[in-house]
């Protein structure tokens, strides 16, 4: 492949990389959670106090660890830091919990945060041992909860797991087993968390 070529294929990676993020993707996730709801769109506000917690106060705390030295990058590429940076956004998204509790949030919010709860504490355990793809999860558990809710027609997003996945390894952010084992866990695990929870709380 010449230069030009492994250029492109670069830019395309880290483009899907910094866009299918998981604190963009689950922030997309949680803002769409309600529209199963009667209300909505105006329940869309219980989605975006969810991604707050979820997604945007722990980010902005990344960032700040990032400007300090203490985390190498946003993508919290060293699989040492990865386990207390999960910790930390796990004691916000408990947080939101609470919150949306008391504000009286629709059940599909709640059970979206409870599933995503789930999933950082699978992945705050196993990040000391194996870097898993949170990319990888975040972006197939959104896809597969995305078609499980709204249904078929919604099938072309799974067509970005692979996307994202091979951005990830493009980059050598993580092997090929990291990213499969992270689809799986998101698309299996987590979207079967979710519609367990949502059974439950019917």
């Amino acid at each position: 492949m010449n230069q030009a070529a492994v250029r492109s294929r670069n830019r395309a990676a880290r483009w899907l990389t910094e866009v299918f993020q998981p604190p963009v993707v689950v922030t997309l996730q949680l803002l769409i959670s309600p529209v199963v709801e009667a209300g909505f769109p105006g329940t869309i506000g219980y989605g975006a106090l969810a991604a707050l917690f979820v997604c945007v106060l722990p980010l902005l705390v990344l960032l700040g660890l990032v400007r300090l030295g203490k985390v190498t990058d946003h993508h919290v590429s060293d699989r040492k830091q990865r386990a207390p940076v999960l910790l930390m956004a796990l004691g916000f998204v408990a947080a939101g919990l609470v919150v949306l509790q008391a504000a009286n949030a629709p059940r599909s919010v709640m059970v979206m945060v409870l599933a995503i709860i789930a999933g950082i504490i699978v992945l705050a355990a196993v990040s000391p041992v194996w870097k898993i793809s949170g990319h990888a999860a975040a972006v197939s558990s959104a896809a597969v909860i995305c078609v499980l809710m709204l249904g078929p027609a919604w099938l072309p997003l799974l067509l970005l797991v692979p996307a994202v996945g091979w951005s990830r390894v493009v980059l050598r952010a993580h092997t090929l087993a990291q990213v499969v084992a992270g689809s799986l866990f998101g698309g299996l695990v987590m979207a079967g968390l979710w519609w367990l929870l949502r059974g439950w709380l019917t």
